[in-house]
């Protein structure tokens, strides 16, 4: 089997309805904007897709495949997964690939072999659940009341645990996370993620507050460039700590959080960031190999498939972006995530496919 098609198509991403809002200096949620699917066939007509929804993907995307991805592709063998990702990465060393399209081969690839075989990416890749619980992952409100609210709205629907994306003010933050603790007892798992919001001394005052405060992580407080500095944090503050979400490099550079002792709880694990399945798995078993754990980041249904395939992953991430709280529809009313059943990985529902996609969605239970 060879290789004979790499093409791109445009989708629409709505905006989200109502917007939302990270930390202050960030933005906010995207207006509508072209996404695309990467899709990828063969001379015998097995096929496999991957989505790439973030603001601006089509042009992306479409360069990339017309000016790099379609020669490379044309005439290999789409099960040399492990070769083709090797590929991909000497390309960065000249093309500088932004982040979330270096796993997007390695996507389409794993959908197509779980088409090909009939089964559902989880599996192929071993398999280790059918169901993880999940957590709510909010987006940024306008008060603490506000955030006391959602979360007793996230623990009526069945939500699990509750992680905060707050201000990028540390003190308010602190304050915030503390009177989350007092407001939902000393039982709920709670998360905070700095989305890089911080320095050093910032980072270790908030640390200080989540460690009181018995926060089960502490995630992403600083741009994730300085592992030194990470290491200081992790050694003053008794919080565990997630890392190496957004660094480039997948395994490669959450090794060197691992040595320098910054991962305390352990590192993020995810398609969108870590260079696709393949780099994922890479980073789970890197984790794993020291005992720590690898969180998977991310709601899509890439990375509900590697929530069912990896060890040492605690939940499923949910994002919560309204002061309404609507359960996502993978989350039944037991805060549960269950296995996908169908072949390959699947396209989302949310967006508008044409006819020459539609059998790549996946199908509502």
């Amino acid at each position: 089997m060879k290789i004979t098609q790499v093409e791109v198509h445009r989708i629409e991403v709505p905006a989200a309805n109502p917007p939302f809002r990270w930390r202050d200096g960030l933005s906010g949620s995207a207006p509508v904007g072209d996404g695309a699917v990467l899709r990828i066939g063969t001379d015998e007509g097995a096929e496999g897709v991957a989505l790439f929804a973030r603001p601006g993907a089509a042009a992306t995307l479409q360069d990339l495949v017309d000016r790099v991805f379609r020669e490379e592709l044309i005439g290999q063998d789409p099960f040399q997964r492990e070769w083709l990702w090797h590929r991909v990465w000497e390309l960065d060393r000249i093309h500088e690939l932004p982040l979330p399209t270096l796993g997007l081969i390695d996507i389409a690839l794993w959908d197509l072999a779980g088409r090909v075989y009939e089964q559902p990416v989880w599996q192929l890749l071993g398999g280790f659940r059918e169901a993880i619980p999940a957590y709510a992952s909010t987006s940024t409100f306008a008060t603490t009341e506000e955030f006391l609210d959602v979360a007793d709205q996230c623990l009526a629907l069945g939500y699990i645990g509750i992680k905060l994306h707050a201000w990028g003010d540390a003190r308010r933050d602190a304050a915030l996370c503390r009177a989350l603790r007092e407001h939902v007892g000393p039982d709920i798992p709670l998360m905070y993620d700095g989305s890089a919001g911080f320095d050093l001394p910032d980072a270790l005052y908030l640390g200080k507050a989540l460690s009181e405060a018995d926060y089960l992580w502490y995630e992403e407080p600083m741009r994730e460039f300085s592992v030194s500095a990470y290491r200081q944090l992790a050694e003053r503050v008794s919080v565990p700590l997630l890392v190496a979400e957004t660094s480039d490099g997948a395994h490669m550079n959450s090794a060197d959080f691992i040595k320098a002792g910054a991962a305390t709880f352990g590192v993020r694990a995810g398609t969108t960031l870590r260079g696709g399945i393949t780099g994922a798995m890479r980073t789970a078993h890197l984790a794993d190999a020291f005992r720590l754990r690898a969180e998977v980041h991310g709601s899509d249904i890439p990375n509900h498939h590697l929530c069912m395939a990896i060890s040492n992953t605690t939940y499923y991430e949910s994002l919560v972006t309204s002061t309404t709280v609507v359960r996502e529809r993978h989350v039944d009313a037991h805060g549960m995530v269950h296995a996908p059943s169908g072949p390959g990985i699947s396209l989302p529902l949310d967006f508008s496919y044409g006819s020459e996609l539609q059998a790549f969605v996946e199908q509502p239970r």
